[in-house]
């Protein structure tokens, strides 16, 4: 299905041509993105096409423009009074666009027509989902995930969700998010539809990978159901945006093995020592007292080599991918028969 059309119009040449190469360069934009910078030619356009968000400068905005069939207009603000545009909601122009488009896009969600989760889907069901869980600690899960997530991002579009309760991912990329994962499960309750605006609006990039701002609190994820997780994951994969889907749990999701249940394949990170494998050897009964012997299936154990993940934030996950966990990494999905190893 065609996306829907986002307008930016600025006079500002330079401006609206930035701006949109940079929407136009994030993978999970859920819309069209044209740039306009005189309003003949927005006008033109608006005549034979359906706008459905139009980002403007206060100085492009006029009476012609507001008799345009736009529902949704924002006006770019430079800091001037704005008391002959103040009905229309504004962002700030001369911020992070990262942070700009975060504004509009969560406008757009809350402000929206409640739109069907699909409406974005090519229909074939596209999405797949790769599970990394360990029951043991210190075995470079989240280090391999991240580095599994930015190797397929090389020629796929992967989206990574980290779903352990103590993350430290502020810490590790020197970043304040100002909202994660948590928020976006609390719109989904109140919300049905426009999910993937809201989603958009709060991706991060990270290299070749897109991730969503992990749960502060581990408290947050003990108070998400199986039912809520499902939905929102079923929401992701139905916007068609994203090949693959990365979930990194940890052990706070409640029914979590019904989450990992969901992945066409888990990889386990696991060590030889005795008390690893007498870990590993009870959570396998664990699963088999829970008669999910389709998850153990679905599991392959793995022996990471021992690397050295110096530096932080972009610098380590760079130093990851080129090492020997990289290395390893390539060799596992290279020889996978199954749909991992088509990917690359």
């Amino acid at each position: 299905m065609k996306k829907r059309i986002f307008a930016i119009c600025d006079l500002e040449e330079n401006y609206a041509k930035n701006l949109t190469e940079y929407l136009n360069e994030r993978k999970s934009t859920p819309f069209e993105v044209h740039a306009f910078t005189n309003l003949e030619s927005l006008t033109d356009f608006a005549g034979k096409n359906a706008i459905e968000l139009l980002l403007i400068s206060t100085d492009a905005m006029c009476e012609e423009v507001k008799k345009l069939e736009i529902d949704r207009i924002i006006i770019l603000s430079d800091g001037e009074s704005l008391d002959r545009i103040k009905d229309r909601p504004h962002v700030y122009k001369y911020q992070a666009s990262d942070s700009l488009i975060a504004e509009v896009m969560n406008y757009y969600a809350e402000s929206g027509p409640l739109l069907p989760g699909a409406m974005f889907s090519d229909g074939d069901g596209r999405m797949k989902m790769v599970g990394v869980y360990s029951p043991l600690h210190r075995v470079g899960k989240t280090s391999f995930a991240l580095a599994m997530g930015e190797i397929l991002g090389e020629e796929q579009k992967v989206l990574y969700l980290n779903l352990e309760e103590y993350n430290g991912f502020e810490e590790l990329f020197a970043q304040k998010y100002h909202s994660d994962i948590s928020d976006l499960i609390y719109f989904a309750r109140q919300k049905e539809g426009n999910l993937i605006f809201k989603i958009n609006g709060m991706i991060q990039t990270l290299g070749k990978l897109d991730y969503i701002p992990p749960a502060f609190s581990p408290c947050d994820l003990r108070e998400v159901h199986l039912e809520e997780w499902l939905q929102f994951i079923q929401e992701i994969g139905a916007c068609g945006e994203y090949d693959v889907l990365i979930l990194d749990v940890g052990n706070q999701i409640e029914e979590g093995y019904q989450i990992l249940n969901q992945c066409k394949k888990v990889y386990m990170p696991v060590l030889e020592d005795p008390i690893s494998r007498a870990k590993i050897l009870q959570f396998e009964k664990n699963l088999r007292a829970l008669e999910l012997q389709e998850l153990q299936e679905k599991i392959r154990k793995l022996h990471l080599p021992e690397w050295k993940g110096n530096g932080d934030g972009q610098e380590l996950i760079e130093r990851l991918v080129k090492g020997r966990l990289g290395d390893y990494i390539r060799r596992l999905l290279a020889e996978e028969d199954n749909w991992v190893g088509s990917l690359l």
